[in-house]
């Protein structure tokens, strides 16, 4: 019996650690089950009504030579246009595929693509991200904000602004005392007018009913000379409009620059986004690349907006506000950014706007009615 417990002892203690073996192998492989085919960086910047997301996968997984990424939207986003991606979407389902020269991936490789989209009542960012079916561990990013700052706000008062209207001195419906109608290449069906009915603030607006097509002109010009105001000009205006911007290029904001002989420093939409327009050259801001457009905005229609921007006299330099966040599109530095200011810098003399003008001009389809009040000018910042 001593013989036989002797040898006994062996096998237990073997058949013990083949137990553990086989346990810790059956972990690790669960383990190793369970690892994320991919990961998923969503990227999200949001405004009111309106998103960019960046998106980055890495694929975790074997390669492959064309990748499919699929997500559930939580909210009521709707996606209108990507980039480096072919994008579609079914009810709340999203489907990425790849572009073709960026559908290999190595193991450990990655591809981005970015995507354009509207939300009414949500934006929670997706969770389910799954990489030709199989899950991705995900990260997101929160949508952006203002960063907190110590620097108050600038009012609302035109304070020491140079000229500041809200067009309650108008006494009839025809623009007139600080303001005078202009169609500064030629003149159509286009209309301004004061408008008792709507307004920003008092009980008065300029109202502008814009025509489509190039010879239907209609501004109204302010009567002040602003070629002193500097070395940066500050402008802001409320302004209400009825239909979405056109893909055709419009302007709504028109000032004669010195630096382009007279020809213009434009504001206005192409390609359903804010843009600016430099008459001399056509040079835009943002570039009218997928992407440099989702770097704007939309004008949102039906509600008073408040839109600002600066122009800086001394170098070839912009910023622009809507409400009050700064829009990465239509800010121009000085410095090179891909998509955003490559035909801006290709001139480099400062503009020097001499007046403002506010109506309507389309360069292809694009009705409009819209309104402006409560418009400031000056060599300090101007809030809403």
């Amino acid at each position: 019996m001593r013989t036989s417990l002797a040898r006994s002892w062996p096998v237990a203690v073997i058949l013990a650690a083949v137990a553990a073996v086989l346990t810790s192998g059956l972990s690790a492989l669960t383990a190793r089950a369970a690892d994320s085919a991919c990961r998923v960086d969503y990227t999200v910047n949001e405004w009111a009504g309106g998103y960019t997301a960046q998106v980055k996968i890495t694929n975790l997984g074997p390669a492959v030579t064309g990748w499919r990424l699929t997500w559930s939207y939580a909210g009521d986003q709707q996606v209108t246009s990507a980039w480096n991606a072919t994008v579609t979407q079914s009810g709340r389902a999203v489907t990425a595929v790849d572009a073709g020269w960026n559908g290999t991936l190595a193991t450990g490789g990655t591809a981005e693509f970015g995507l354009q989209g509207t939300w009414r009542s949500s934006d929670p960012v997706p969770t389910d991200f799954a990489l030709n079916g199989a899950a991705c561990g995900d990260t997101t990013t929160p949508p952006t904000t203002p960063p907190p700052t110590t620097t108050p706000p600038p009012s609302a008062d035109c304070g020491s602004a140079v000229f500041c209207s809200d067009f309650e001195d108008q006494t009839g419906t025809t623009p007139s005392g600080d303001w005078r109608f202009t169609a500064p290449d030629c003149q159509g069906a286009g209309t301004a007018v004061v408008d008792a009915a709507v307004a920003h603030s008092g009980g008065k607006s300029l109202r502008v009913d814009g025509k489509a097509g190039y010879c239907n002109h209609a501004f109204v010009e302010a009567a002040s000379d602003l070629s002193t105001v500097g070395p940066v000009m500050y402008v802001r205006m409320w302004v209400r409009h009825t239909t979405a911007l056109p893909a055709a290029h419009v302007t709504f904001v028109s000032m004669p620059d010195s630096s382009q002989a007279g020809r213009s420093l434009r504001v206005g939409g192409q390609n359903s986004a804010l843009q600016w327009n430099r008459e001399t050259d056509d040079a835009t801001l943002p570039a009218q690349s997928p992407a440099g457009v989702a770097q704007s905005r939309p004008l949102p229609t039906g509600s008073w907006q408040c839109l600002r921007f600066a122009i800086d006299t001394s170098a070839p330099n912009l910023d622009t506000w809507l409400g009050d966040e700064q829009i990465p599109g239509l800010h121009a530095d000085g410095v090179p950014t891909q998509d955003i200011d490559q035909q801006w810098l290709a001139r480099t003399t400062p503009p020097r706007p001499t007046a403002l003008r506010l109506g309507w001009e389309s360069y292809g389809t694009g009705d409009d009615t819209l309104w402006f009040d409560d418009v400031a000018v000056g060599s300090s910042p101007i809030g809403c």
